[in-house]
């Protein structure tokens, strides 16, 4: 009787099995490391926002309260699947006049203060403060709420960052009405000095000329903006902000 063939064909057969464990184990791998990626990513939102692991941190003139609505804003807006693990969340304070800084930068992995500056408001929004605010285009107001960034691109206002209004019935028709961050001259510490006051938009969100690139390149791609202001009912009126997030 020849042993070898029944010893052949185990041999074959185990062989075999291996091959397609591993082949099996090869095609789970992508999905498993996509799992284990989605729950580092998860882990990592959860600490982004977390309130209380930026204490500490140096916020700058950025007062408690609106950083914490910013905040708020931005842990729903990843819930609601409107934008996934933004890194930098930018905040604007327009109950603040213009002659005062009232742009902040937040990087939301480290959790440090980038930037703290001057922004314009639009004409239509006020003198020195803004009081008016709108989603309408040719208002030349300035809108509120929770936007994501874009790409940036060269306009007619040069070096330029497209946004995207999340906020429905607030600033969804930003596209429509171009409003975008850009660099102005009208923005500057001397402006102030000679007027009292920061220039005016036609609505966009508008920042020093000679730190423009630098910011639009930092928060450009999926980052957030909170536009906010204390007196407009935003709390209510924003989507993100409201007890049903994003609904």
């Amino acid at each position: 009787m020849n042993h070898r063939l029944p010893l052949v064909r185990l041999f074959s057969f185990f062989a075999g099995a291996l091959l397609v464990s591993v082949a099996l184990a090869a095609e789970g791998a992508p999905a498993d490391h996509a799992i284990a990626n989605a729950g580092h990513a998860d882990v990592n939102n959860s600490v982004a926002f977390a309130r209380e692991h930026f204490e500490g941190a140096s916020l700058g003139s950025l007062e408690s309260e609106v950083f914490d609505l910013a905040l708020n804003a931005a842990s729903c807006a990843v819930r609601a699947g409107k934008i996934s693990n933004p890194k930098t969340l930018t905040v604007i304070d327009y109950s603040r006049p213009s002659n005062q800084q009232r742009l902040w930068v937040i990087d939301l992995t480290t959790r440090e203060l980038l930037y703290e500056e001057l922004v314009a408001h639009g004409q239509g929004s006020g003198g020195a403060t803004a009081t008016m605010f709108s989603n309408q285009p040719d208002s030349h107001r300035t809108s509120l709420g929770l936007f994501k960034t874009d790409n940036t691109y060269i306009g007619r206002n040069g070096y330029s960052l497209r946004l995207d209004g999340l906020d429905e019935g607030l600033n969804d028709r930003a596209r429509e009405r171009a409003i975008v961050m850009h660099g102005a001259p009208y923005v500057s510490e001397a402006f102030v000095r000679a007027n009292g006051r920061l220039g005016r938009s036609h609505g966009c969100p508008a920042i020093r000329s000679d730190i423009a690139r630098e910011v639009l390149d930092k928060v450009k791609g999926g980052g957030l903006v909170f536009a906010y202001h204390r007196d407009a009912g935003l709390t209510k009126k924003s989507k993100f902000l409201s007890s049903g997030c994003g609904a």
